[in-house]
C-alpha cells in the first residue's frame, strides 16, 4: 500500500495496476482514488469501466487504441473479470505487444493465478498489489484514527470490543462506526455502552460467543445468546449449521497450532481473518482434538435426527447447549 500512496502523492502513475485480495474495502478505496487522480471528475469520455467475465477483450483493445479526447490519458477500469484465472490470454498478448502510452488499465480482482499469462504481463509492465485482510493491530489503529478525525476518543480495550462485535470487514466497520459517531455526537468519548447501544453484532460473532459460553460451562449465558438469535429470526437449523462450522474451524485451528504454524499462516490455511484466527486459537485451548471431533459428530447426528423428524430443530439446539454447558 505504501507504493500506491506514493504514486498518488507524486502523480507518477504506472500504466497498469492490478489490485487483488480479500479486502474489498481497500480495493474500492484505492481504485476510486486512482480514478479521481488520473482523470478529471465527470470525464466519462476518457474513463470506461468493464465488469464481469463477459467483458469483450476485442472491444477493450479497440478502446485502448483510441486516442483520449482532449486529455492526457484514457483510463480503462476492470472489475472482477476473472481474466487472471482464465480467458485473459489475448489481453496479455496486447500488453506484451506494446500498449499506446495514452492507455492506462486498472484491474480490481478477487482472485488471481500468478501463473497466468496476464498476471506475468502486468507484473512486467505495471504494478501489482495484494490487499489482504488487515490484522487486529492495524484495524485498531485505523479505527482510532477515524475516531480522532471526529475529535473523539476511544480506548484500545473498547476498540477491540468494537471489532469483536461488528467483525473485521472494513466496509461493515465503516458503516457501524458512522452510526456510533453520530450517536456520540455531543460527547468526546466513545464507550462500550455506546457500542452496545447502536452497533449490530455479526451473527458469526454471536455464535462464537455462544460456543465460548458453552466452553466456559456458562449455561445461562449460552441459552440467552441462543434465544437472542431466535429473537433476531435466525432459524435453529441455520444456527446449528453455524455452530458446526465454528467447531470445524476450532478443530482446524487447533490442529494447525499444534503443528507449530504461526497465526498468520494458520489464518491463511483455515480461511480466517488473522483476528478471528487468534480468537479461535485461544478458545480451542479449552478443548482436546478428540472433544472437538466428538462434538462435530454429535451435531451431524442431531442434523440427521431433525431431518428425519425424531426431534424438533428448536429443541435439538437447546438440548445440545444444555448438555455441553452443564457444569
Amino acid at each position: 500500500m505504501k507504493s500506491l500512496n506514493e504514486d498518488l502523492k507524486t502523480g507518477q502513475f504506472k500504466q497498469i495496476y492490478l489490485l487483488y485480495g480479500e479486502e474489498d474495502y481497500l480495493k474500492k478505496q484505492y481504485r476510486d482514488r486512482f480514478i479521481k487522480a488520473m482523470v478529471p471528475d465527470g470525464d466519462t469520455m476518457n474513463c470506461s469501466r468493464y465488469e464481469g467475465k463477459k467483458t469483450d477483450i476485442k472491444e477493450v483493445i479497440d478502446l485502448a487504441e483510441t486516442l483520449p479526447f482532449f486529455a492526457e490519458r484514457r483510463l480503462i477500469v476492470f472489475e472482477d473479470t476473472g481474466f487472471f484465472k482464465s480467458g485473459g490470454g489475448d489481453l496479455a498478448d496486447y500488453i506484451n505487444g506494446g500498449m499506446p502510452p495514452t492507455a492506462y488499465f486498472i484491474f480490481s480482482e478477487s482472485e488471481v493465478d500468478k501463473r497466468s499469462a496476464l498476471y506475468k504481463a502486468v507484473k512486467a509492465k505495471g504494478h501489482i498489489v495484494e490487499l489482504s485482510a488487515q490484522d487486529e493491530s492495524t484495524l485498531r489503529k485505523w479505527i482510532q484514527g477515524l475516531v480522532r478525525k471526529e475529535r473523539k476518543e476511544i480506548s484500545s480495550a473498547d476498540t477491540a470490543y468494537f471489532i469483536s462485535k461488528v467483525g473485521t470487514d472494513m466496509e461493515n466497520i465503516t458503516k457501524e462506526l458512522e452510526k456510533l459517531l453520530c450517536y456520540c455526537m455531543d460527547r468526546t468519548e466513545v464507550t462500550r455502552a455506546d457500542i452496545d447501544a447502536v452497533c449490530i453484532t455479526q451473527i458469526t460473532n454471536h455464535i462464537f460467543e455462544m460456543v465460548n459460553a458453552v466452553a466456559e460451562q456458562d449455561q445461562r449465558k449460552a441459552l440467552e445468546l441462543y434465544y437472542d438469535l431466535l429473537a433476531l429470526r435466525e432459524q435453529p437449523m441455520h444456527i446449528l449449521a453455524l455452530m458446526a462450522k465454528q467447531y470445524r474451524d476450532l478443530f482446524h485451528v487447533k490442529e494447525l497450532a499444534g503443528q507449530g504454524y504461526p497465526r498468520r499462516e494458520i489464518a491463511s490455511r483455515a480461511g480466517l481473518h488473522p483476528f478471528v484466527a487468534g480468537k479461535y486459537e485461544k478458545l480451542s485451548g479449552r478443548f482436546t482434538s478428540g472433544q472437538l471431533r466428538a462434538v462435530m459428530e454429535e451435531i451431524a447426528d442431531l442434523d440427521q435426527r431433525i431431518k428425519t423428524g425424531l426431534i424438533t430443530d428448536h429443541l435439538a439446539v437447546e438440548v445440545f447447549i444444555v448438555k455441553h454447558a452443564k457444569k
